[in-house]
């Protein structure tokens, strides 16, 4: 009975992972171009990592290989590691860079850091990747034209793609152009469907049936068929790879965690960050010992699986199943495959990574937030990939300090005729307050970088409303830490003698806890340690009145 219920379910799910096939394997080999590497390193990226991941990992559809955002960053590592470019060495050093990335996700499971999935905030990840996609398309273009340009920085690189147009293969161009026409008009009319695989078998059927070798189109060449051999690591490169390898690692854990939320059903079960980083990690390093480059959840194939039924990671078997049929038997038939369809092919689902509207979204609600984008955009271009993820962390721990250096504090109002209490603004000039009480309200929690600015706030608005009775409202601070706690404890020590009463209301049992170890609750006495702000009022009224 299992067996019959479960079957429409694994049905679904051969036809997601062929589905997904169709689009992986294309642009898996797309991808390690971008890496510098050779298009076999991305079929044993959609091959090893996508078995591990399917074993260990919480998300049921997400589809882990290679990804645009990956490839340039190894790209990048590569590139500083091996500037000659030399086949093996470049190969070496894929696996030291891979076995350094698993490494450091594993080593992060282990410390249970599953919470750096959130570490870069949605504005900066959003500038960084558009960086990542203005970058990858000007490294694709001298492929579409067949020129060549030494790679020495963006703004270089333009001028140098430019200086090198009248270089132009005609049919090269041809060939990318037609490729650009498959990809589009299928993505257009058919989403989701194999148009990396019909532009890939269709250009490989043109390169043999037109020659195009012979008229100065770049083909892939030789591609080792069979299983992928033993690679291991180069224990000299370590010390150079090591702080690539944890930016890589950082955004290979980022985008996996983001992509499995993103096609996550309500049915399914909750995405485990720390087990994504395990199986994230182990993914990394069992790839790098079989010749796979970085790999991580991509948004667009995991789309694909989850579009077209994808109930489990029977998908992704099936897809690395026929990654392994594909370096099997169709290796010698990849070698006709031109790098300009390659190039559009990369191009074409990088392109995604710039998004105008999100950009567009962001300063409509918030202009500081946006300026971070631009910031962490700019970063990329300038100082490149890797330095522009250390960009993107500094503007996010900045994003993170301004927010919480300068809590708000609201001077608290009832809204006339109501037990309604809020925050004392112009949009409600008929709120009544006390004459003598000042409520005040904190916002945040209250530790050492913004007890300073807290306390100023407090005392001017002391110095504006001379209050007799000053009622700390404490209902939105979730904890005090210790330089905070002494601070007050201080403060109301000096108000003893000439300031003004102070109340505390609204505490929490954290905050409570706390304010009892410091043995400020027993000088308050329960006179003035209210409940909430409500009964502040009625108590002070009710003094007042007596």
């Amino acid at each position: 009975m299992t067996i019959i219920e479960g079957s429409p379910s694994i049905k679904l799910d051969v036809v997601a992972g062929l589905t997904a096939a169709a689009v992986v394997l294309p642009k898996a080999m797309a991808y390690a171009t971008v890496a510098g590497l050779p298009v076999a390193v991305g079929l044993y990226t959609a091959f090893v990592p996508m078995v591990i991941y399917a074993l260990l990992g919480s998300s049921r559809v997400l589809s882990v290989s290679s990804t645009a955002t990956l490839g340039i960053l190894v790209a990048t590592q590569l590139g500083l590691a091996v500037p000659d470019g030399d086949s093996l060495r470049l190969l070496t050093a894929t696996a030291t860079l891979g076995t350094l990335v698993g490494a450091i996700l594993l080593v992060a499971r282990l410390l249970r850091l599953g919470f750096v999935a959130s570490f870069i905030s949605a504005p900066v990840l959003t500038g960084f990747k558009a960086g990542i996609g203005v970058v990858i398309v000007l490294d694709q273009v001298p492929k579409l034209f067949g020129i060549h340009i030494t790679k020495q920085g963006f703004l270089y690189d333009v001028l140098s793609v430019v200086h090198h147009l009248p270089d132009t293969s005609l049919m090269t161009l041809v060939v990318a152009v037609a490729t650009f026409a498959v990809l589009i008009c299928m993505e257009r009319l058919w989403p989701h469907s194999p148009a990396p695989l019909v532009a890939v078998g269709g250009s490989i059927a043109a390169a043999w049936f037109f020659g195009l070798e012979g008229q100065g189109v770049a083909l892939v060449g030789h591609i080792p068929q069979g299983f992928p051999s033993l690679t291991l690591p180069d224990l000299a490169l370590i010390q150079q790879l090591l702080p690539g390898a944890t930016g890589i690692a950082l955004m290979s854990f980022t985008e996996s965690i983001a992509a499995g939320r993103a096609f996550a059903k309500n049915s399914d079960p909750p995405i485990n960050a720390n087990r994504e980083l395990l199986a994230v990690g182990a993914a990394n390093l069992g790839g790098a010992l079989f010749g796979a480059m970085p790999a991580g959840g991509g948004t667009s194939q995991t789309a694909v699986v989850r579009s077209v039924g994808g109930q489990s990671q029977k998908a992704s078997l099936v897809t690395a199943g026929a990654a392994l049929a594909t370096m099997l038997f169709l290796a010698p038939l990849l070698g006709m495959l031109p790098y300009a369809t390659l190039a559009a092919v990369v191009i074409v689902y990088s392109v995604g990574l710039i998004q105008p509207a999100e950009f567009r979204a962001i300063h409509k609600v918030r202009t500081m937030e946006f300026r971070w984008a631009v910031a962490a955009f700019l970063g990329v271009i300038i100082f490149g990939t890797l330095q522009g993820i250390v960009v993107a962390i500094i503007l996010s721990l900045i994003g993170l300090t301004s927010q919480t250096a300068n809590p708000q504090v609201h001077v608290i109002g009832r809204k006339r005729g109501t037990d309604v209490l809020r925050p004392i603004s112009n949009e409600h000039p008929d709120d009544e307050t006390f004459e003598g009480l000042l409520i005040l309200r904190p916002e945040g929690r209250l530790f050492f970088v913004n007890a300073q600015a807290v306390a100023d706030q407090i005392k001017a608005l002391m110095l504006k409303h001379q209050p007799r009775v000053l009622v700390l409202d404490l209902s939105r601070v979730p904890d005090i830490e210790y330089s905070a706690l002494q601070m007050l404890v201080e403060g109301e020590a000096r108000m003893a003698d000439s300031g003004p009463v102070i109340w505390l209301a609204g505490l929490n049992p954290g905050v409570m806890k706390v304010v009892e170890h410091a043995g400020l609750a027993e000088r308050l006495g329960r006179e003035r340690m209210v409940f909430n702000a409500h009964l502040a009022i009625d108590r002070y009224l009710a003094t007042k009145a007596t």
